[in-house]
């Protein structure tokens, strides 16, 4: 499909799959906090106000996840930056209902000019994509390159094609240099009523939008 399998000597790049990234889980407000004398608090703010460095328990899970460090700084940063990949209909609810191959069709080509916040892997088994999956560019991750390069037989799995890479990157950018707006701004007063009918939420209209 969209991916290359690369030898060991290949220097990693954006675009890189490897598996068995550690994703570390924890909620600050429940952090098990390891004092000096071994007991354990969950005192995040009373801890960082002490000392500068902190031991704590949390929970760790293998992910596999996708390099997103631009290939200039892959060779000389101490972590590498990647994102999560995950099932498809776990990362886009509305794959969940898209099982024909229609729908699947239409979701991939059409919201995903929508939704920035994905971008689509298919099925390959040979790096181990059983099922459709996508990147989530919401669930960032690091790992060490030193780490990453030491191990890199064991942990990648292969690289996007360069049609693939290319347009991953145009993503990755569009996601992170999104404009927040309010779209209905520039609606007259009966627009806005016409938009405000259409959306479930409710939503305040500008000073302009109530003369």
């Amino acid at each position: 499909m969209i991916y290359d399998l690369l030898a060991p000597e290949e220097p990693i790049r954006q675009g890189d799959i490897f598996r068995s990234v550690p994703r570390i889980d924890f909620d600050l407000a429940q952090l098990p906090i390891v004092s000096d004398d071994g007991t354990l608090s969950g005192d995040w703010l009373g801890a960082v106000a002490t000392s500068a460095e902190v031991t704590a328990l949390v929970g760790m899970r293998p992910v596999t996840a996708i390099v997103i460090t631009q290939d200039c700084d892959t060779v000389r940063v101490d972590d590498i930056a990647l994102c999560e990949i995950d099932r498809f209909k776990i990362v886009e609810g509305m794959a969940k209902d898209a099982v024909s191959p229609k729908s699947t069709m239409s979701l991939i080509t059409k919201q995903s000019k929508v939704n920035l916040k994905w971008f689509y892997l298919p099925i390959d088994t040979k790096i181990g994509f059983s099922e459709k999956m996508a990147v989530d560019f919401h669930s960032v991750l690091r790992a060490s390159r030193t780490y990453l390069e030491k191990n890199i037989a064991q942990l990648r799995v292969g690289r996007l094609n360069p049609i693939a890479t290319q347009h991953f990157r145009e993503r990755l950018s569009e996601y992170y240099r999104r404009y927040p707006y309010d779209e209905w701004y520039p609606l007259d007063k009966a627009e806005f009523e016409e938009y405000r009918k259409s959306k479930p939420e409710p939503i305040d209209p500008f000073p302009w939008q109530r003369e």
